[in-house]
Order: C-alpha cells, then structure tokens, then sequence
C-alpha cells in the first residue's frame, strides 16, 4: 500500500479529474469522500438562498453524514484533501471526512478547485479541525485547465516529487 492518499469530494468533474491526475503522479491510492446523501444539481444551486450548498455556506457547523463514516488512514503518512472551494473555505462535507478520521502524525496537503477566487480560509479551517495534524501546507488552488504538468510543477516546488 502507497504511504501517499489522494482523498478528494467533488461536486463535478474538476477535483475528480484533479485528484485522479494527482494520484496517478504520485502513484498514491485515490479516495473518493462521498456525502451519504449524494448533492444534486438543485442542492449545489449557489443562485438559490435555500439550496443544500448556500446553506452550508451560511451555516458552516453543519456536518454532512458520510456515506463511509470511517476511513482507515493509517497506511499513511502523506494526505492531499482535495475540494472545490465553498464560500472562501472547505465544504462542510470536508469538514466532516476531517472530524471523522485521525489524522495525528499525518501530513495534510489541501488542494482546491474553483471557478473564481482563492482558497479563502480553507487552510487554516483544516488546520483547525485537525490539530493533531502534523503538518497543514498552504496547498493548491487550481482555477481553469489543469494538467500534469501544472501538478508535477506543483509537486516539485514542495520538494515531493522525485
């Protein structure tokens, strides 16, 4: 078993593609985080003040179920969270994966999807949830196309890839 975990949500196709690039790049095993109860396209309706994700982002406290509670993360030593940027920080599904799992000794490595913006408060609202952690870098946005290279880039600048 790899020392290194991709663990990623997405609500569609850019952190998936990402986090499977990134995987295949480090040849770290992939884990999907999955809500119990799937978004639909109405839930992640940002334009919609009573959809399931404006509510998330209004009340960030609440804690999506998980459809696995429980993720054995001890194989590992290095763990890139991946997500889409919700209201300038993690969704509350992310929130959930962290106050679920243990990640004492691990180092954490967020990266982030947006259509716009930056990643907010996401590190430091990680860093928060898992103070056992031991290590929370600044991470990764990647806004628009990406590509190995930009990752491999990426990957380099923090001194991981060989």
């Amino acid at each position: 078993m790899s020392r290194k975990l991709v663990a990623y949500f997405s609500a569609g196709r850019e952190t998936r593609f990402t986090a499977r690039e990134l995987a295949e790049i480090l040849n770290a095993d992939l884990y999907e985080i999955k809500p119990a109860v799937p978004y639909s396209e109405a839930d992640l309706d940002w334009n919609n003040p009573d959809s399931r994700s404006a509510q998330e982002g209004k009340n960030p406290s609440l804690r999506p179920a998980l459809a696995e509670e429980k993720t054995d993360l001890s194989a590992y030593d290095m763990i890139f969270l991946g997500f889409p940027v919700w209201y300038d920080t993690i969704p509350c599904v992310i929130a959930s994966f962290i106050e679920n799992n243990d990640f004492a000794g691990k180092t954490v490595i967020p990266f982030a999807t947006s259509m716009g913006g930056g990643m907010g408060t996401s590190a430091e609202d990680i860093r928060a949830l898992m103070p056992s952690a031991a290590k929370v870098t600044e991470g990764l946005l990647l806004n628009g196309p990406i590509g190995k290279f930009k990752l491999q880039t990426w990957l380099l600048t923090m001194g991981i890839q060989e």
